[in-house]
């Protein structure tokens, strides 16, 4: 029996949602734009699009029909994998060369969605709970930078910004467990509301970006000029794409775990080709690639809120801060060191969730043992010491210069290698059962 939420609890909850993902998805193209010299005007469009685009994206997931999205509570946002190649093509070959080898990529997942989804035999449980626990571990670096007040803080590691984030953690916790019903799931809002509130008695805030910022910017089809189709940048920009695949595997898998759903390889296709729909719309309006947030991940499983309605709540609201952009820069009030505390939490359930996933596994098996402990060193290992691959060829380093993609790769490799002889293989729906410890 599902539970019937009201229209400001699922607004209510879908900002949470929102609040979660808003540092990545403004960090991307500031980054990205900042590299390859746009103007600021044009960087306050590449803003502006991408967080209505990352809306869109999510409503493609939640509108389950015969061709596409999964129907899972996800929100895809900005791909922080596609960050180093969009600006060494950027600076190589332009912008315009981008958006075509993205538009292709998107085309490519589109099509061949139905033959991505049958290698789910790749994905027993000993491959997918390590999976989700290398996306958790190799993002609470980041998180706990986060905490420290940004890697880029002049003021990083300071008395204030510690403070900051230890009262938001401290905050969300109180509240979950004193908090009950609606209280208890937007826990994470109250944590990041308070925590601002609190830094605003240390330091005034700012509200500069909320002035300069344009009340509405309506998204352009090829903003930055017609598309540009180069054989260099389309093949880095499908590497992109498959390893962006690999990352929403994970995802699906955790959120079918979390929400009790048995995914099919058909659901599983719905979702790839919705994702390769986000990639075509990121093409055409000058955006970037999207995929599943991570972060948005733990956050179902914290607040305990598994329904649609929310997620779907959370894509319009992305699409209005899109196309109103000085509603938007609210959020840029919100201090590095509240969303430390806040998101660090958010990591910490997605690790808890590869936990409880490989609760299924036999670890009487050595093999077993083996796969979990070197994936999870290598994912680790690359997150923490990304210079690893440094010296080999860049589309090497686009591939294994992420921890995620190393360690799911790795996994995935030694699972075929070292796993039980003549064990069958198994199908999507085993993977489905065993991930919600059915038998």
């Amino acid at each position: 029996m599902k539970t019937q939420i009201s229209n400001p609890k699922a607004l209510s909850l879908g900002l949470q949602h929102v609040l979660a993902m808003y540092a990545g998805a403004m960090l991307v193209p500031i980054i990205v734009g900042g590299a390859l010299g746009l103007s600021s005007t044009q960087l306050a469009y590449l803003i502006a699009i991408d967080l209505s685009t990352c809306g869109l994206a999510t409503l493609f997931q939640m509108w389950r029909n015969k061709y596409f999205g999964i129907g899972l509570p996800v929100v895809l946002g900005t791909s922080f994998v596609a960050v180093t190649p969009m600006i060494t093509l950027g600076k190589e070959y332009g912008l315009t060369a981008i958006y075509g080898a993205i538009i292709v990529t998107g085309l490519f997942i589109i099509l061949f969605a139905k033959y991505f989804s049958h290698i789910l035999k790749l994905f027993p449980p000993v491959v997918t709970g390590t999976v989700v626990m290398i996306i958790g571990l190799s993002l609470i670096p980041t998180g706990v930078k986060n905490m420290a007040g940004g890697a880029s803080n002049p003021h990083f590691g300071s008395a204030q910004n510690l403070f900051l984030s230890l009262a938001t953690l401290s905050i969300i916790l109180v509240t979950h467990y004193f908090g009950k019903g609606f209280i208890r799931s937007i826990a994470v809002l109250i944590g990041i509301f308070a925590g601002t509130v609190l830094s605003s008695f240390m330091n005034p805030l700012n509200f500069t970006t909320v002035k300069d910022a344009s009340w509405i910017h309506l998204p352009m089809p090829f903003y930055f000029g017609v598309p540009q189709f180069e054989i260099v940048p389309i093949l880095t920009m499908l590497i992109v794409g498959i390893v962006i695949m690999i990352e929403s595997t994970g995802a699906f898998l955790a959120l079918g775990d979390i929400t009790k759903q048995r995914l099919t390889s058909k659901d599983f296709e719905r979702g790839y080709r919705a994702e390769g729909l986000a990639f075509l719309l990121g093409g055409i309006f000058n955006a970037f690639p999207y995929s599943t947030f991570a972060q948005n991940v733990g956050l179902v499983q914290m607040s305990g809120v598994k329904n649609r309605r929310i997620t779907i709540a959370a894509g319009f609201i992305l699409v209005f801060l899109g196309l109103v952009p000085k509603i938007a820069a609210l959020a840029t009030l919100i201090p590095t060191a509240v969303l430390g505390g806040a998101t660090v939490v958010m990591f910490g359930m997605i690790v808890s969730s590869g936990i409880k996933m490989l609760t299924t596994v036999d670890f009487t098996n050595q093999s077993n043992l083996l796969i979990i402990a070197i994936s999870i060193s290598l994912g680790l290992g690359t997150t923490v010491v990304p210079e690893l691959f440094s010296s080999l060829p860049s589309f090497i380093k686009t591939l294994f210069g992420d921890g995620i993609i190393t360690g799911s790769i790795a996994a995935i490799l030694l699972n075929l290698l070292i796993s039980q002889k003549g064990k069958p293989v198994e199908t999507a729906k085993d993977i489905s059962l065993a991930s919600q410890g059915g038998h």
